[in-house]
């Protein structure tokens, strides 16, 4: 009789922790219609931890494939273009993170997404790497490297860093690289931030100061003019660049609105913030990006 009351409550026992197991794998998501693409997950965030990036590819891959409506899915698109990030896959990366966000737009790992695109966005036009979207050019006799910037609409120190170029010099018959797209500028005083768009397609946000009490101005301007370690004249006062009192940084965007531009800063601390005296402030090392991505003439709108 005893031996009948410790199998049986062996067995309850038993049944109890089996029954307890089942409940908590419900509740980490490891059973039900999500079980499966939880455990991938899982799988590839482990294959990450311990460098094996093509393994951790291959299971968020599968569950992109087999699980295209998971709840899971953004997430997995984030993991995958981390992954490519690491393999240096830049192109690659930027598939999986412009997926997410026109698949996903109201993921909350949107902002992040959009953080990791424009980093790879950029990384992508100022690199060798050939995509779809790219021209090529040969050089022909008689060809200068700024003329072909100029004709091309693009700067001259873009085309030098997609081609690995250190100076100007080029010779006939070599090839070019071309980045192409249209870029326009979006500055929103409200969010204190500047979007760049690239064909109408997101391609980096910027944080950036504005003008205080809403003095930055409203409406649609033009680049008409770009400076590099620009003097700052001040009530008739001429401040030099490298004087720690010269507030406009290492770049010069001016507007077709005379006295208004983008430019650099020599105190981070307001970006974020509405402190300046109308311009559109950045960090010296955003403005040196924008400064080599934007040609003269491009649009810039600014909204409240």
């Amino acid at each position: 009789m005893r031996r009948q009351l410790l199998v049986g409550l062996a067995v309850g026992g038993g049944l109890v922790i089996g029954i307890s197991l089942v409940v908590w794998a419900g509740t980490q998501g490891w059973l039900g219609p999500n079980g499966k693409p939880k455990r991938l997950l899982i799988a590839a965030d482990r294959a990450v931890t311990h460098g094996q990036f093509g393994e951790a590819q291959g299971d968020l891959e599968e569950l992109l494939a087999t699980f295209p409506d998971s709840p899971l899915a953004d997430e997995a698109l984030f993991q995958l273009g981390q992954v490519h990030q690491q393999q240096d896959q830049p192109v690659e990366a930027r598939a999986a993170y412009r997926l997410l966000l026109e698949r996903f737009p109201s993921s909350p790992l949107a902002t992040q997404t959009q953080e990791r695109l424009g980093t790879v966005n950029v990384t992508v036009f100022f690199s060798p790497v050939v995509t779809e979207a790219d021209a090529a050019y040969e050089v022909k006799a008689g060809d200068t490297l700024g003329a072909i910037a100029t004709h091309h609409h693009v700067t001259l120190e873009l085309l030098k860093r997609a081609n690995g170029l250190t100076n100007d010099l080029i010779r006939p018959r070599q090839k070019l690289k071309i980045p192409r797209g249209a870029f326009t500028i979006l500055v929103d005083k409200s969010q204190n931030q500047l979007l760049v768009t690239q064909d109408n397609q997101f391609f980096k946000s910027y944080a950036v100061a504005t003008g205080t009490d809403g003095s930055t101005p409203t409406g649609t301007f033009k680049i008409v003019n770009k400076l590099v370690n620009p003097v700052w004249y001040r009530q008739g006062a001429v401040v030099p660049p490298e004087s720690p009192e010269n507030i406009l940084g290492t770049r010069w965007l001016g507007f077709d609105k005379k006295g208004y531009g983008i430019h650099g800063s020599v105190d981070p601390s307001g970006i974020g913030k509405q402190v300046t005296a109308g311009c559109v402030r950045m960090h010296n090392q955003d403005v040196e990006e924008l400064f080599a991505l934007i040609p003269l003439g491009t649009d810039v709108t600014i909204v409240d």
